[in-house]
């Protein structure tokens, strides 16, 4: 495909915050003697190099029984005001004003909303009534890197017209109280909420897409995802994520770079999604490089927990802030559910 720039990333967080150890001990008290060999599993929270995240709701909240209805009402209303203060910040970055957008696409996971959040989003920005709306739903992790492959193609699509990429996520919003699973602890142990919002153009001084690579693993739907239960959205973790990333990812990156026309060996730059502690290792571990080549990731995941979708352009921003352009190339890369892979091309 032809180039997109990135000119600007938004990003934007809920108001409330907790820190790893005060969380710790919430869960000890919420699943005591509900939760087999709980003394056991703790050590995740530890583990999972977390410092602070923000959350959509005061922890004493997640104490209290909610329903699937309520929850998902926060969510419309606070994933929309974050949505909408990500986008704020983008826009006003990228010096593009609001009858430029001739796009919008709208990524997330952890709601419903229909209509999705862009349609609320673009009449209160001021966006075109005829820009395309495209939402994004249930790529998880995996759909910040997905959104900005689409929103590339779009700029080519669209021309002379801007692209607005959104991604909400509020995870805290599926915590589920009488989960007493493995998975729900691991789930409460790393992920987190916020919001991301990247203007892309044809042209500008930003980092430019070159192209991207999406690969489905077959018979891999029970590695990651959702189980939709009476109280809403229950975590799936099936599989270890380390190992299928150690075991697949470097044959996943030389496909990409085959596809790309790139030697592998050129790529410097590595934008990647902080799924936990132990999977950036395994990038590391994987690909032959140094933990410093992924300081970013590591930042983002001890501030900010993981948010799904939006934490790529967590990493993405420090990685900007922290990185002089000097035309090397560079991947973004994030796994979801499906079990999928999610490349893009990059150069900065």
């Amino acid at each position: 495909m032809n180039s997109a720039v990135i000119r600007s990333v938004g990003l934007a967080v809920p108001q409330y915050s907790v820190r790893q150890e005060d969380l710790k001990k919430f869960v000890a008290v919420l699943f005591e003697k509900k939760l087999e060999n709980l003394p056991r599993l703790l050590p995740i929270f530890d583990n999972a190099c977390i410092s602070i995240r923000h959350i959509a709701q005061p922890l004493e909240w997640y104490a209290e029984p909610h329903s699937f209805a309520e929850s998902n009402q926060l969510y419309a209303k606070i994933g929309y005001e974050l949505a909408e203060a990500a986008s704020r910040e983008a826009l006003e970055q990228a010096g593009v004003v609001s009858r430029d957008i001739g796009a919008v696409i709208m990524v997330s996971s952890t709601g419903i909303s229909t209509p999705t959040l862009e349609a609320k989003l673009i009449q209160r920005l001021g966006l075109s009534s005829h820009s395309a709306r495209v939402p994004i739903w249930g790529l998880g992790c995996g759909g910040g890197a997905a959104g900005l492959a689409r929103g590339a193609e779009l700029v080519n699509a669209v021309p002379n017209r801007a692209v607005l990429l959104v991604a909400v996520e509020l995870c805290s919003l599926t915590f589920q109280r009488n989960d007493f699973s493995k998975s729900n602890l691991v789930g409460a142990g790393i992920f987190a909420d916020g919001a991301a919002a990247v203007v892309l153009t044809a042209d500008g001084d930003g980092p430019e897409i070159l192209g991207s690579y999406s690969t489905l693993f077959k018979d891999t739907e029970d590695i990651m995802g959702w189980d939709v239960v009476e109280s809403g959205l229950k975590v799936r973790f099936s599989r270890d994520i380390p190992t299928i990333v150690r075991r697949y990812l470097p044959n996943l990156l030389s496909q990409a770079c085959d596809h790309w026309g790139v030697e592998a060996e050129t790529l410097r730059h590595y934008v990647v999604h902080p799924g936990g502690a132990k999977v950036i290792q395994a990038y590391a571990d994987s690909l032959g490089l140094p933990r410093e080549k992924f300081v970013a990731a590591d930042e983002v995941l001890k501030n900010y927990g993981n948010m799904s979708s939006a934490s790529v352009f967590f990493v993405l921003d420090r990685f900007l802030h922290s990185e002089a352009p000097q035309g090397n190339y560079g991947v973004m890369l994030a796994l979801g559910p499906g079990f999928s892979s999610d490349q893009v091309l990059f150069r900065w």
